[in-house]
């Protein structure tokens, strides 16, 4: 299940890959849309749209690490034996790339967020089960 979120700050825990001299993240919901999201850096200036998978994308389940828990502060348990976060610990946001032919989701690297702290990092999938440019269904 899917909550609100909003954040003056987010901590990331490594920079975003291509955006690494980007800092002071905030997170800010979109008014009229549940479960999306603007993610904004002052310096420099970037504005990228975020959706709450559980939302958007809900068959969506990849293996997030234990590492990657563990760094964000979030408890395993309740954690399924293919690492798949069962009790809803972590929010997953996947990056929303809008064009005028239609909307994407980069499904291969999502931000992983712990809800309470607003600590996140973006993960980078192994494989091809996960698309960068998933398309985006009404």
């Amino acid at each position: 299940m899917s909550t609100a979120l909003a954040f003056s700050e987010l901590s990331f825990t490594a920079p975003m890959p291509g955006l690494e001299a980007a800092d002071g993240f905030a997170l800010r919901g979109i008014d009229g849309a549940p479960g999306l999201y603007a993610m904004e850096s002052a310096n420099p200036r970037i504005r990228m749209f975020l959706a709450d998978a559980a939302v958007y994308v809900p068959d969506y389940a990849p293996a997030i690490p234990h590492s990657t828990l563990d760094v964000l502060g979030l408890d395993r348990t309740g954690l399924d034996r293919n690492g798949s976060d069962q009790m809803g610990l972590a929010t997953v946001l996947v990056v929303v790339n809008p064009t005028q032919e239609k909307t994407t989701v980069n499904l291969a690297a999502p931000i992983v967020l712990n809800p309470e702290t607003g600590r996140c990092t973006q993960i980078v999938l192994d494989g091809d089960d996960y698309s960068l440019r998933a398309e985006l269904s009404a």
